[in-house]
Formats: C-alpha cells, structure tokens, sequence
C-alpha cells in the first residue's frame, strides 16, 4: 500500500535531479523547512499526546469505541514523533546521517506506519459514527469495544505489513559529496515500478478512505438534519462541529501530499526548466511537512469533537482535585494528631515530674 515511496526526498524529488543544473537546488529550502517544521512537531505533538494518552489510560475503565480508537491514534502518534529529533538533526546538519542504517530504515518506515494508521483510525472512527447515528438499532451489535479492538488490530497488522518495504531501503553514501544520506529512494525501482507503487497507495491508503469518510459524514449530516426537535439543536451542532473538524483535518494534513506527489510524478516526465522543477519540488516539501502535520492535529481532534474526551477531562481533573483535597486533610488531621501526642506526652512528663518531686 506505502509502499516504497518515500518521505523526504521521495523519488519524485531524485527522479527530477537529471533535469536540474549543478545550482538547481532546493537543498537549502529543504533543510529550513523540514528542520523547524520537525522540531515544532516534535514539541507540540508530544506534549498534545502525551497528555491526550495519559488521560485515556487513567479513564480507561470508563472506555468506549472512541476511546480505543484515540488510544491507538495517539499511540500511533507518539512512535513517530519520537522517530523527528532524528529527522531534525539531520536536516540540520544539511542532509548527513548520524546515526546508521538500521535507524534510517526505522524512520522511514514509522513515517508511513503513521500516515496510514491515521487515515485508517479516522476512516474507522467515521464509519463507527455512521453506524451509531444513522442506524443505532439494527448495528447495535457492529458498535462495540470489542470490535474496536479488532479494527485497530486489523489496522496496524495491514498498515505494518504493507509499509514493510520501507525496512530494505536504508542509508546509501552520496559519491559526489562523499555524505550518508538517509530517506532516499531505492537505486534499483525503475519509473514503472514507483508509477505503480504510487497509485496503489493513492487509491487504497488515501481515495477510499476519504470516499468513505466523505459518505459516511454526509449520511451523518442528513440525518441529523432531519430531527427538528428544538432540544436537540445543541447536540445536532456539536456534531456536526465534529465533521468539519476532522474533514479539515484530513484535507489539511493528507489530500495536499498525496495530490502533489501524483501530479509531481507525471510532470519529472517532461523536460521542464530549472524554475518550474523547482517549484514543482517546493510544493512537495511543504505537502509533506503537512502531512507529518497530523501529528499535532489529533490532539486537538480529542479536545474539539469528542465529547466523551472533554467529559473524561472534567472527570480526571475532579478526581485529582479531590485526590489532593483528601491526602491534604489526611496529612492536616495527622498532623494535629501528632501534636495532640506531644502535647499529650509533654503533659504526662509533667504529671511525672510533679509526682516524683512530691515522693
């Protein structure tokens, strides 16, 4: 599905090299970007999942479908954000890797273990909502925990499997600059090969996906609609705040990436001059930082369209507060106790004393 198309320098961006002249380069432009843009990932998103995840494992006796699926997203999330320093460094360091082989591959490959998770959860997570809101009776039994663990399940064993290519293609040492470079694309593929590799991820890992979101979110939409009931006005807004919330976030973070690097792929087939290819490379730098985006955008997708979240939020925070009220009073009430058994002793000291002074 992945595949073997790449995350930085994608061979769409290798495969555009035999056209540029020697000063024809977005190196510089790369570096900038991928270098801040994976360091504010690296700070926002691990501090948003963090506390995303600690949360649902502390209310996690109070799980639902949602709650599993925000786990496995946040989970997700988490593995590739710890995979960025290593990105980070090396774009500082313009494009020398550090840190060997196996390490190249790991990243590469948690890359795309990521994306799709992502696209997949959320496409499981619409679904879900479809089956609940437009036939809450006769798919009672399809909205459950249990078959939330096992999409998940069935989500990271197809994604895993399908991104495994990512672990053959490792470091390789640049000739003309004598630099290990990592994430790029393997020598051998031939144009055919990467054109094939390309639309099956399009299709399978982005079109479908967001076909599905798109007609489940729609249906969703009609049917709230239908309810005219005044009480629930509120309700009806909520949810569909929640669609365009993740409909925005699927746009943003996944549609940019995936279209360019289709358009990019037919346009490195013309000649084109060195101001077009480079243009052509910019856009797909910045679709691809987008997309490493969603990262950070998951955490507020808890906050913002889930209610359960919010409300476990609330919950967590009540109980933390009287956590601390209860263990303050406990200490509050030792301590009086203890002073009340000085005082106590002092004064049978005293009794003593005054009783052996009179022997």
């Amino acid at each position: 599905m992945a595949g073997n198309m790449n995350p930085e320098e994608d061979i769409m961006l290798n495969s555009s090299n035999k056209y540029l002249a020697s000063n024809c380069s977005i190196d510089e432009f790369r570096n900038q970007v991928y270098s801040t843009a994976y360091s504010m990932f690296t700070l926002f998103g691990l501090i948003g999942n963090s506390f995303a995840l600690f949360v649902l494992l502390k209310t996690y006796s109070q799980r639902t479908t949602f709650h599993i699926y925000m786990l496995n997203l946040a989970i997700s999330d988490l593995l590739f954000i710890f995979t960025l320093p290593f990105r980070v460094i090396y774009y500082v360091n313009k494009g020398r890797w550090l840190f060997g082989d196996f390490m190249c591959r790991i990243c590469s490959y948690v890359f795309y273990v990521n994306l799709y998770c992502s696209i997949f959860i959320l496409t499981a997570m619409s679904f879900t909502r479809f089956l609940a809101i437009v036939f809450p009776v006769k798919n009672l039994k399809l909205v459950s925990v249990k078959k939330a663990k096992w999409a998940c399940g069935g989500i990271w064993i197809f994604v895993t499997l399908t991104s495994s290519p990512f672990l053959t293609s490792g470091s390789s040492v640049d000739p003309d600059d004598n630099k290990v470079k990592c994430f790029e694309p393997p020598k051998n593929q031939t144009a055919r090969h990467v054109f094939a590799l390309n639309y099956i991820s399009l299709v399978i890992g982005f079109i479908i996906p967001f076909t599905i979101i798109l007609v489940c979110y729609s249906m969703i939409i009609k049917t709230l609609m239908k309810n005219s009931m005044k009480k629930k006005q509120s309700s009806r807004k909520k949810a569909i705040r929640m669609i365009i919330i993740v409909m925005a976030v699927f746009c943003m973070s996944f549609m940019p990436y995936h279209l360019q690097r289709s358009l990019h792929l037919h346009s490195i087939k013309d000649n084109k001059s060195c101001e077009e290819t480079l243009s052509a490379q910019k856009r797909v730098v910045i679709t691809l930082a987008l997309a490493a985006s969603n990262c950070c955008f998951d955490p507020l997708l808890y906050f913002f369209s889930g209610e359960n979240f919010r409300r476990r939020l609330s919950t967590f925070r009540k109980q933390s507060v009287t956590s601390m009220a209860h263990d303050f009073k406990r200490k509050k009430s030792g301590s009086l106790q203890d002073k009340s058994a000085v005082f106590c002793d002092l004064g049978k000291n005293d009794s003593n004393e005054s009783e052996d002074g009179t022997a």
